[in-house]
């Protein structure tokens, strides 16, 4: 009988009800086109054989590896020095929090080509003080995997400070209490309990700093657009793989940049992928859902 009350226990849904929901799938219907039509007009505007053409190329493999790595570089340095300032932010109060924070969060909302000309002109520039200091250490940073790493850290690590401020504010500081009181010192209390009821938002801000360190070109395109052996990098002359498609963009090669950024895009789903599966098979060491959406 319709319209009547229901008998499994759920509410009836009015009119209302059914064109609040209506309205909600299509706004992410729409969301979801949006997402998924550019990478659909990506990937076939290449056509396969020029796809494979582009995933044996060395200089496309060189690429990717190149950017892969300097990106697990920046997410170790992310964790090292990210999240003892998350840490800092989450666990103490002190004058001039709120213009630490302002100053962290500023890398995530300015043109990442301000950042590149600022790293540019404090290390880059043959009369500044650094950049004396780093060619007195044989470190390069012009053109070099130390300006790439450089540029993916300032551009990416907040969004592992922010995640572990995060994660540090929601510990109960009573279960840290308990460890105290039990006769744990601070390091042991923090090394025991706290990092690892927080473990799981800190991995998720070092997630997403992979993602934007691996995403970032307009820093790179003024500090490290080549990259050139030397220091942690001793392979072959090389751009990041942003740079790389960027280039044969300017240059025309229309079928060359969606082929090599199809084979990047291929890639990187394939980790992500590999992140959910390893989450439903509990491989990982939290539930599906927790850390990405």
């Amino acid at each position: 009988m319709t319209g009547g009350p229901r008998t499994d226990g759920r509410p009836a849904r009015g009119i209302a009800g059914r064109l609040w929901l209506g309205l909600g799938a299509a706004a992410s219907a729409s969301l979801l086109l949006l997402f998924l039509l550019p990478i659909a007009a990506l990937l076939t505007y290449a056509p396969p054989s020029r796809l494979l053409a582009a995933a044996m190329s060395a200089p496309v493999q060189q690429s990717i590896a190149l950017t892969l790595y300097a990106a697990a570089l920046a997410v170790l340095a992310s964790a090292l020095l990210a999240v003892p300032l998350g840490y800092l932010l989450a666990r103490h109060r002190f004058r001039g929090r709120g213009v630490v924070e302002s100053i962290v969060t500023l890398p995530v909302v300015v043109p990442h080509l301000l950042v590149g000309l600022g790293l540019f002109f404090l290390l880059a520039v043959p009369s500044t003080p650094l950049h004396a200091a780093a060619a007195a250490l044989g470190i390069p940073i012009y053109d070099s995997i130390a300006g790439v790493v450089l540029v993916m850290v300032v551009v990416s690590a907040p969004y592992t400070v922010v995640a572990s401020q995060l994660a540090f504010q929601a510990v109960d500081g009573r279960v840290v209490e308990a460890a105290r009181s039990l006769g744990a010192g601070p390091a042991t209390a923090f090394l025991t309990v706290t990092l690892p009821i927080a473990g799981r938002g800190i991995v998720a801000g070092l997630l997403l700093t992979w993602a934007r360190a691996v995403s970032e070109i307009g820093g790179l395109l003024i500090l490290a657009a080549y990259v050139f052996p030397g220091g942690l990098y001793s392979g072959p002359v090389a751009n990041p793989i942003s740079v790389y498609v960027y280039e044969l963009f300017q240059n025309g090669n229309l079928a060359d940049a969606a082929a090599v950024s199809s084979v990047f895009l291929l890639i990187a789903f394939a980790i992500f992928l590999g992140v959910r599966l390893a989450e439903r098979t509990a491989r990982l060491p939290w539930r599906s859902g927790e850390l990405l959406p």
